[in-house]
C-alpha cells in the first residue's frame, strides 16, 4: 500500500469529461466541500422547506449523493441536487397532506397533539412573515435570493438558474427590493388591521 499522502490508487483516479486522468484525492475535495458548503446548503434547504430537521437530512442526502456522483464542479451541482431535493419535498408535502385530508374523515385517525401556545410564538411570527414574503416572490425572484444567501457566486447562480451571469445582479437586485417590499406591505397591514380593531 502507497502513503496516502500521495494519491496513486485506483479509487483517487477520476476521468475527466475529455477522457484524461486527473489524479487527486476525491475524497478530501468532498470533504473540504462539505466542511465549506454543508451550514450554507442547510440554511438553503431550510428557507425551502421550512423544517431545521428535515433541511439537515435533505443536506445530508446531498453530500452523500456528490461521493456517489463525484461531480466535475462540485458546489455548483451540491446547490442543485439542492434545489432538486427541496422541490421534490414539496410535492411530497402536498402528496401527505392531501392524503392526511382524507384521512380527516377516518374516524379511527388519531389527532395530532398540538404544540403548547406559548412555545416560541415571536419566533414563528418572525418566520411566518419571512416565508409570507419569500412566497409573494416569484419563483426566479425566490430561487436567487435563496442561492445567493445560500453563498452562490454569480457564476453558480447563473449556471443553477439558466440566467446570463451579467443579469445575475440585476436580477438579485430588484428580488431584494421586491422582498422588502412584500415584508413591509405585510407590517402596514398589520398596522392597518391593528388600529382598526
Amino acid at each position: 500500500m502507497g502513503d496516502p499522502a500521495c494519491p496513486d490508487g485506483p479509487e483517487d483516479r477520476v476521468p475527466g469529461r475529455d477522457g484524461t486522468v486527473r489524479e487527486q484525492n476525491v475524497s478530501d475535495e468532498l470533504e473540504a466541500l462539505y466542511q465549506s458548503t454543508y451550514t450554507a446548503v442547510v440554511r438553503f434547504l431550510y428557507r425551502k422547506v421550512w423544517d431545521a430537521e428535515r433541511a439537515e437530512d435533505l443536506a445530508q442526502e446531498v453530500f452523500v449523493r456528490a461521493l456517489a456522483h463525484r461531480p466535475e464542479k462540485p458546489r455548483a451541482w451540491v446547490f442543485a441536487v439542492a434545489a432538486n431535493l427541496a422541490r421534490d419535498e414539496a410535492r411530497a408535502a402536498v402528496r401527505r397532506k392531501r392524503h392526511l385530508t382524507l384521512l380527516k374523515g377516518d374516524p379511527i385517525a388519531q389527532p395530532a397533539m398540538a404544540p403548547a401556545a406559548d412555545d416560541s410564538v415571536e419566533h414563528d411570527e418572525q418566520m411566518a412573515s419571512v416565508h409570507e414574503a419569500l412566497n409573494a416572490l416569484t419563483p426566479r425572484d425566490r430561487e436567487i435570493l435563496l442561492l445567493w444567501d445560500a453563498g452562490l457566486s454569480y457564476p453558480e447562480i447563473a449556471a443553477q438558474t439558466g440566467l446570463a451571469v451579467g443579469a445575475v445582479g440585476t436580477t438579485l437586485a430588484r428580488a431584494r427590493r421586491r422582498l422588502v417590499e412584500a415584508h413591509d406591505r405585510q407590517h402596514r397591514q398589520i398596522g392597518d388591521h391593528a388600529a382598526h380593531s
